[in-house]
């Protein structure tokens, strides 16, 4: 039971048990946050090792014990529709689907990089930006590529295809199922999903304050954004990061919303997914004199910008394959809501100049914009990636 708030143009806010029950979750990861990064760290570690030991369990006893089915890899071909269990073919429908499966694995398995966000607060910059990086990195890896495999081993399609799995009600029961189906191991799993998810809810969050208060300190975003805490927490980024995901869980509290919110919001961040990769190689050209904590070969800058226009493809596709043919619209037209929010902090807040800070650590003196040794390229770059996106969004089309 709850209410429904009926807003024009969006999904409704549903304030009902699934949104109470999400909320207490963020008030008590919120709490923990407000502590500063150690003791953040602390129970993030305690939750990371209660989660990830059992289900690296679960995902390599199938593998060890023989219970991969060979016949579950064979015949690889799209659904004949989305949840379909009839089989389709490699036609343009088809792809339309894969692309979105990749659209939303982008969102799913790219969240490691949340490990950078911690950089300033690292005790050696330059020597822990990236292990941390690189280790979550390899941690992602091997779940990403073990656990689905062995889903998909042990189960086979049809399986995978019902609702417990498709919904995420049943994984706990699935994996429990992995290891012999013992109703008391099936029960831990339970509460260890459970655990996961307050292990995701505080990454989410923990990361997402982070880049708000270092987007402020930069001059990017609203001051009081860049509020500490006495235990060093970003607490103005944080509240506004409370309030603007519960929004977010209003809209989500349905199966409906859901989709919804993953759909639009994915749009936002393969979008700056986007711009940060390409980032990387116009600050390699404009600032090459500059001290990093870390320095990434040019091969590896090279790979991540073709990487940006591959998801730019992924963007345009796979947006509309989640119920709702205008999320890349939508997504857009929430994306360009930062326009504003900089032209507020950068003229009205600022005057028109970026903090001296920011700018000295760009290696320039104030009202010096420096050496645009990239040139127009960055045009270019944004050019083909918006040209990219509108092109698989008009091309690829959902299944008849």
């Amino acid at each position: 039971r709850g209410w429904t708030v009926h807003i024009p143009g969006l999904v409704d806010l549903n304030f009902n048990p699934t949104f109470f029950t999400g909320a207490a979750l963020m008030v008590a990861m919120f709490a923990i946050q407000h502590h500063g990064a150690r003791s953040t760290a602390r129970v993030q570690k305690c939750l990371a090792v209660l989660v990830l030991i059992p289900l690296a369990v679960a995902g390599l006893a199938p593998i060890v014990t023989g219970n991969i089915h060979a016949e579950h890899f064979e015949n690889f071909v799209p659904p004949s529709a989305r949840d379909s269990a009839v089989d389709g073919t490699w036609d343009r429908g088809g792809w339309t689907l894969f692309l979105g499966a990749m659209y939303m694995g982008a969102w799913t398995t790219y969240g490691f990089e949340t490990a950078v966000c911690y950089t300033s607060e690292l005790k050696n910059p330059e020597r822990d930006t990236f292990k941390s990086i690189f280790s979550a990195g390899l941690f992602c890896m091997a779940f990403f590529m073990v656990i689905p495999f062995a889903f998909q081993g042990f189960f086979g399609r049809d399986e995978l295809l019902k609702p417990g799995i498709a919904d995420g009600t049943g994984i706990a029961e699935a994996l429990g199922n992995m290891l012999g189906g013992n109703r008391v191991v099936t029960k831990i799993y339970v509460m260890l999903m459970i655990l996961a998810l307050f292990l995701s809810i505080m990454t989410a969050m923990a990361g997402s304050s982070r880049t708000l208060y270092q987007g402020s300190k930069d001059g990017w975003l609203p001051k009081f954004l860049s509020t500490v805490n006495k235990n060093g927490a970003p607490t103005g980024a944080m509240w506004t990061d409370f309030g603007f995901n519960l929004f977010l869980l209003a809209l989500a509290a349905d199966a409906q919303g859901y989709y919804f919110v993953l759909a639009v919001s994915n749009v936002g961040y393969l979008t700056f997914n986007f711009l940060n990769l390409n980032a990387g190689w116009i600050h390699r050209l404009d600032s090459a004199h500059l001290p990093r904590p870390w320095r990434a070969p040019t091969a590896l800058l090279a790979l991540n910008t073709l990487l940006a226009f591959v998801n730019a493809l992924f963007l345009g596709a796979g947006a509309k394959v989640w119920g709702y043919s205008s999320a890349l619209w939508a997504g857009l037209g929430f994306a360009a809501l930062i326009l504003p929010v900089f032209a507020f902090r950068h003229y009205v807040q600022d005057g028109g100049k970026f903090p001296e800070q920011a700018v000295k650590e760009l290696g320039l003196e104030e009202g010096d914009a420096g050496k645009r040794r990239a040139g127009a390229l960055p045009y270019f770059a944004l050019f083909g990636g918006a040209a990219i996106v509108l092109w698989a969004n008009w091309f690829f089309e959902l299944p008849a």
